[in-house]
């Protein structure tokens, strides 16, 4: 394919461009999401292990844990949806014409 005369052609500047700024700003917005996403996990696993360690028996600490694990799962799938919107409006608003 390389040597293709087809696939030999010069990429437009603007194109260019354009294409390092969608991917610039998508970074940012990865980075963001995964700061926050890494302080709310490290809040929540010092909450788990607090709660889990006052625990009178081996039922609670099971129970506790399925909580955790339920409310991790939650804020997952909650920050998936944050940054699949994050990555759509950073696309969007990089496709505008710059006026």
């Amino acid at each position: 394919m390389a040597n293709d005369p087809t696939w030999n052609f010069d990429v437009p500047t603007q194109m260019r461009q354009f294409a390092e700024q969608s991917v610039e700003q998508a970074r940012k917005a990865v980075d963001g999401f995964m700061t926050a996403a890494q302080k709310a996990v490290t809040t929540a696993e010092a909450q788990a292990v607090t709660a889990q360690s006052s625990a009178k028996d081996i039922q609670e600490v099971i129970a506790l844990q399925q909580e955790y694990l339920q409310t991790q799962m939650k804020a997952l799938s909650e920050q998936a949806k944050d940054l699949g919107s994050a990555a759509t409006k950073a696309a969007m608003d990089s496709a505008k014409p710059k006026i």
